[in-house]
């Protein structure tokens, strides 16, 4: 189970994060009114998104015995609120089309993409 905690104070936009044992700085650009000292959620959003299908393709691939030498990923978000989409494209380097292929279906089934697809209900406690 994953667990994470945000806590911000008088300093504006900047939110310390621990989740996983690892300190993190989330903010907003100074377009927004914060001092852009982190990234800011969205950007929090398709960073997990990313790392999971990188290490979720990595496990793949190596599973496979595949030469997989790299793999980049990259994520956008975009839309208006109740139309926002995110488009990814990968890139893997060291592997054939069919191989390549493989990983782009695999990806489609990595947890965090299910998990942002299917929607997930959140419930709030005040305290």
């Amino acid at each position: 189970m994953a667990h994470a905690t945000a806590t911000i104070g008088t300093d504006r936009y900047r939110t310390s994060i621990v989740t996983g044992g690892h300190p993190l700085t989330a903010d907003e650009p100074a377009s927004l009114g914060g001092a852009d000292s982190g990234p800011a959620p969205f950007d929090l959003l398709l960073a997990s998104l990313g790392a999971c299908t990188a290490i979720t393709l990595r496990m793949y691939a190596e599973k496979k015995g595949w030469p997989l030498e790299r793999l980049d990923i990259d994520l956008t978000l975009s839309g208006p609120p109740e139309a926002r989409s995110i488009a990814r494209t990968i890139h893997p380097v060291g592997l054939d089309a069919e191989q390549a292929a493989r990983l782009a279906d695999v990806a489609e089934r990595t947890p965090v993409t299910l998990t942002l697809k299917a929607g997930l209900p959140i419930a709030t406690t005040l305290i």
